[in-house]
């Protein structure tokens, strides 16, 4: 197959797309989405592509456009959905070393709120989709493009409506790829994993609620709702879960053995782990469920024992294992304290495998030759859950080639986030190859 290289134009405009989408403050929950979705709209019209906007609540709105494929392709593999979300978490001016929302250039790098989490691949999406129409290139089917509101808070306002209120947007999509996989991961000097999600823990978040006797906070209290909470977040937060070695972790693990030439060993995965460097740390979060406490609420006057004392917890489990992590917190709760959930949504997991995942696997690989691609459990959630329920395989991929030096996950939700300008560049590389072949 004869493949059309991204232009200089989109390798270019890329930047520019990712600088002037910082900008929105999108922050999520203090704003909303209607401007940068009237932006997006507004881009592709530009080159001719029709999409629309779609508002779940006054501000929440998504962007959807589809792109239709070039003759030749098998129609029995349905349309792939290319999704990204406009919304970012908050962050705190004083806590950076630029504007958080300025989209300065500085070092090669482009800095702001949303510059990782996802401003890049939306811009990655945009300027790859404005190279197709400039060009008249064709995708190898049906592309849908989704820009998302609302995914930092669990897609309410997003993902999740659309697929109940407007799941005509997606029809006939049978496979889709959004965020959580497709990054670089150092392994040395010279070589790269590129994880690509294939699966993805499940999310738990739970309310606590201690009940107790409220009296004066001179006086015995044997029913104290602080003291019955705080020791039960104190069981929570010193659990340690058993490992579970789901495929896509095993797989990842094993291609890292092999390429550090060191021995793997399932039974004895503390000692597999010390032999693989860095991967140690980057592969910790995946191989059990967990459950943090993360806020905590009581009280109203230091000398009043309150009645009532609530907190929250977010739960993570594995796919396969939702079972063990509330059965885990309904043992370490005291009797006092109930619990209920504030989010949960499924854990999720697809095979390794088919065009798709060739066709990802082969752009990394011609765009950095020293690029592994390997399977990967996504520690925590995005919008592909929601298009799940709707039979669609998903999958984690961005494109995104790191320096070596950069810490890339403590940037997700972090103080300045930023993303190398010849990144955004590889990504548009990467795109513009998959979408020709998926």
């Amino acid at each position: 197959m004869t493949l059309t290289p991204a232009s200089e134009q989109a390798q270019s405009e890329v930047v520019d797309l990712c600088a002037e989408l910082i900008r929105f403050d999108t922050s999520n929950p203090t704003s909303d989405e209607r401007a940068a979705a009237d932006w997006v709209v507004d881009r592709l019209a530009e080159v001719g592509i029709a999409s629309e906007l779609v508002e779940s609540a006054p501000g929440r709105a998504s962007v959807i456009a589809r792109i239709a494929g070039g003759e030749g392709g098998d129609p029995a593999r349905g349309a792939l959905l290319v999704h990204g979300h406009l919304d970012v978490v908050p962050a705190d001016a004083s806590e950076w070393q630029v504007p958080p929302f300025s989209g300065e250039i500085r070092d090669g790098y482009l800095w702001g709120r949303g510059a990782i989490d996802m401003k890049d691949t939306v811009a990655v999406m945009l300027a790859t989709a404005r190279h197709f129409a400039r060009t008249g290139t064709k995708p190898a089917r049906d592309v849908v493009l989704a820009f998302l509101a609302d995914e930092e808070a669990g897609g309410k306002f997003g993902a999740h409506w659309l697929v109940e209120h407007r799941p005509d947007l997606f029809s006939g999509v049978t496979e889709a790829i959004g965020e959580g996989g497709g990054f670089s991961f150092a392994l040395d000097d010279t070589r790269r994993l590129y994880p690509i999600e294939n699966a993805q823990r499940g999310m738990a978040w739970m309310e606590l609620t201690a009940n107790g006797r409220a009296g004066h906070g001179s006086s015995p209290n044997d029913e104290n709702a602080v003291t019955d909470l705080a020791e039960s977040l104190t069981r929570i937060g010193r659990e340690t879960f058993p490992v579970r070695l789901i495929e896509p972790v095993r797989a990842l693990l094993e291609e890292a053995a092999r390429l550090y030439g060191v021995a793997f060993d399932e039974d004895d995965i503390e000692a597999t782990l010390a032999r693989l460097g860095p991967v140690a740390d980057f592969m910790q979060v995946v191989l059990r469920n967990s459950a943090n406490p993360t806020m905590f609420t009581a009280g109203y006057q230091t000398n009043v024992i309150p009645g009532r004392a609530t907190a929250r917890v977010d739960g993570r489990f594995l796919p396969g294992h939702e079972q063990e992590l509330i059965d885990t917190i309904d043992r370490l709760l005291l009797p006092s304290v109930s619990r209920e959930w504030v989010n949960h949504d499924i854990a999720m997991e697809t095979t390794f495998d088919g065009p798709l995942v060739d066709a990802m696997c082969d752009a990394v690989r011609a765009e950095d030759p020293d690029g592994h691609p390997v399977p990967y459990c996504n520690p925590g959630g995005t919008d592909a859950k929601a298009f799940t329920r709707l039979g669609i395989r998903c999958f984690g991929f961005k494109g995104l080639k790191l320096p070596h030096d950069l810490d890339y996950g403590r940037l997700f939700h972090g103080v300045d986030e930023r993303v190398p300008l010849e990144g955004l560049r590889f990504g548009v590389r990467v795109m513009t190859r998959l979408w020709q072949s998926c």
